[in-house]
């Protein structure tokens, strides 16, 4: 009997990156032409028609249906079980239908809401990984990520205030004067939703303020995963962050994986923006 992990893209986990997980692609959408998330949508496209674009796009939740999908490949074996994990409750609906598409299964298939999002969803299924290759069934390793998602921290520094106008969380007006004077804002996800922690007035108090936050929240435990990731076409705001801010990452950053990030978080945040996802210290 084999123990199947699946996620949904908003994990920013690519089709076929771990063979040991099926990812269901979430639906974005430029105007009346939609996309599959990861499956004929790559990052490096979607950051093209993003600049390009003078609407936001949409993004669409998995549907049952695309689970349902899924799962009948990961269940082809009777024997097999499956665990889900998906992005927040709070975000999208993509939990529900994933709850939706395991009745089928019954207890074959356990569902966990990661209560986060793109990094920080992608260190959970990290986790999920390293529990599954311990030998752990699905409900332990279901109940230690229930245990520890309050844990997980997902903090992102954003290099323009441009996206959050554009997608109505912040005024015409704050939108222009954040940008006259080079604000920064950081954001985080917290209780499943996000939020914004802070402001900071250009680039190096931004990297200070994101270094403050992570501080703040009992430092990185690098016994468990972690991973930092960028929005955009490239990855040098998220490497000369690296250069910049050893302190926090105390020797580990080339061990740190550093992944593009798609259109979950690149949609609200836009390009230039980096993340980074702990498990804070206890």
């Amino acid at each position: 009997m084999a123990l199947r992990i699946i996620c949904d893209s908003a994990s920013d986990i690519k089709q076929g990156e771990f063979a040991d997980v099926l990812v269901a692609p979430l639906t974005i959408c430029f105007g009346s032409t939609s996309y599959e998330d990861g499956v004929d949508l790559s990052h490096q496209r979607f950051y093209e028609l993003l600049i390009e674009s003078d609407e936001l796009p949409s993004t669409s939740q998995v549907t049952p249906f695309g689970f349902s999908e899924v799962l009948a490949r990961a269940l082809e074996n009777d024997e097999d079980e499956a665990l889900i994990l998906t992005i927040s409750s709070k975000l999208s609906g993509t939990y529900q239908s994933a709850c939706l598409a395991a009745q089928e299964y019954k207890d074959r298939v356990r569902v966990v809401d990661t209560l986060n999002a793109s990094v920080g969803e992608r260190i959970m299924v990290e986790r999920a990984r390293r529990l599954v290759a311990e030998g752990l069934d699905k409900e332990e390793v279901a109940r230690d990520l229930e245990d520890r998602r309050g844990n997980v921290k997902l903090v992102a520094l954003l290099d323009t205030l441009e996206y959050l106008r554009r997608g109505g969380r912040i005024s015409n007006v704050a939108g222009a004067l954040g940008t006259m004077l080079a604000i920064k804002p950081v954001i985080s996800i917290v209780d499943g939703t996000v939020q914004v922690l802070g402001k900071a007035r250009g680039s190096k108090n931004g990297r200070n303020l994101l270094n403050q936050l992570v501080s703040s929240a009992g430092g990185i435990d690098f016994s468990l995963p972690v991973c930092m990731g960028y929005a955009g076409l490239g990855s040098e705001l998220l490497d000369k962050y690296v250069r910049d801010g050893a302190e926090i990452l105390q020797g580990h950053e080339d061990q740190i994986p550093r992944v593009s990030c798609g259109a979950t978080i690149g949609t609200h945040t836009g390009p230039g923006t980096i993340i980074i996802a702990f498990f804070g210290n206890r």
